[in-house]
C-alpha cells in the first residue's frame, strides 16, 4: 500500500513538472508572437519601400529561412484524438528501428519531457503503423535531417489524428546530433501526427510563430551506419533536399 502511494506521488510530481515546463513554453511562444506583431507594425511605419526590401531579403535572398520538417495535412477524421499522454508512463522508453533490413538504430524516448509525443509514437509502433513506411526526405545543406513516418511517402500523410502542443523544444533552436523530433506544419503547434525526423548532424532550426519542434528522444547507437549507407549517397538528383538517393524504408521497429 505504501509503495503504491509513493508511486502515485512520484507520478503526480512528474506531471506537475511537465505542466510547469509547458507553461513556460506557452509563455515564451506568446511573447514571440507579440514581438513578431511589434516587428510587423514597425516595418509598416518605416514605409512601403523598406517593407518591400525586407520581404525580398527574407523570401528570395540570402536571408531565406532554412527548410524545416515538411508539413502534415489536417486529420482525415476530425473526431479522432491522439493517445492519452499518460500512456507514456512519464518514463524512458527504449527500442530498435531497423532501416533497409541492415541499419539498426537503437533509440530512447523521454516520456517525461514529451509525454504526448511519446504516447503517440509508442502507440503507433505497437499497432504496426510504421512497418514498411519510407523515410521520404533527406536534407544535406543548412539542416541535416532524415524524415520518416509518412504512410503517403511524400510528407502529406499521417494517422487519423493530429496533436499538440509542442513539447521540449530547444531554447536555442539547436538540435543536437542524434535527436529524434516530431515534424509539423509551419506555424501550427497542433499539427503533429506520425512524421518524425532524425538529426544526423547538429542543426539550427529557427523557431516559428508556434515555437520549435518537439524533441521526444534520441538515437543512442547506429547513427554512423545511417550516415555511411544513406546520408553519404545524398539526395536523389543531387539536390540538397528531397528523397534519399538510397531508398530508405523502416523494415522493423520495436519499443519497450
Amino acid at each position: 500500500m505504501a509503495a503504491a502511494s509513493a508511486n502515485n506521488r512520484e507520478t503526480q510530481d512528474r506531471l506537475r513538472r511537465y505542466q510547469a515546463r509547458q507553461t513556460v513554453h506557452e509563455t515564451k511562444t506568446a511573447r514571440r508572437k507579440r514581438d513578431n506583431l511589434v516587428g510587423v507594425l514597425a516595418i509598416v511605419v518605416v514605409g512601403a519601400l523598406a517593407a518591400t526590401a525586407q520581404i525580398v531579403y527574407f523570401t528570395a535572398g540570402p536571408g531565406t529561412p532554412e527548410p524545416v520538417a515538411s508539413a502534415s495535412p489536417a486529420p482525415t477524421d476530425p473526431a479522432a484524438v491522439a493517445p492519452d499522454p499518460a500512456l507514456s508512463e512519464f518514463r524512458t522508453w527504449t527500442g530498435t528501428m531497423t532501416l533497409n533490413e541492415g541499419i539498426e538504430l537503437e533509440y530512447e524516448l523521454d516520456g517525461l519531457a514529451a509525454p504526448q509525443a511519446v504516447a503517440s509514437f509508442a502507440s503507433l509502433v505497437q499497432s504496426g503503423f510504421y512497418d514498411g513506411l519510407s523515410c521520404h526526405r533527406l536534407t544535406t545543406q543548412g539542416i541535416f535531417v532524415l524524415q520518416c513516418g509518412d504512410p503517403n511517402g511524400d510528407g502529406t500523410g499521417g494517422p487519423e489524428y493530429r496533436f499538440g502542443p509542442i513539447e521540449n523544444p530547444p531554447l536555442d533552436d539547436v538540435y543536437t546530433t542524434g535527436v529524434i523530433a516530431m515534424a509539423r506544419q509551419g506555424g501550427d503547434g497542433a499539427s503533429m501526427g506520425s512524421q518524425f525526423f532524425i538529426v544526423y548532424d547538429e542543426s539550427t532550426i529557427p523557431a516559428d510563430a508556434a515555437g520549435g519542434y518537439t524533441i521526444m528522444g534520441r538515437i543512442t547507437s547506429g547513427l554512423d551506419a545511417l550516415i555511411a549507407d544513406v546520408v553519404a549517397a545524398g539526395v536523389e538528383g543531387g539536390a540538397p533536399d528531397g528523397a534519399p538517393a538510397v531508398p530508405t524504408v523502416i523494415s522493423g521497429i520495436t519499443i519497450q
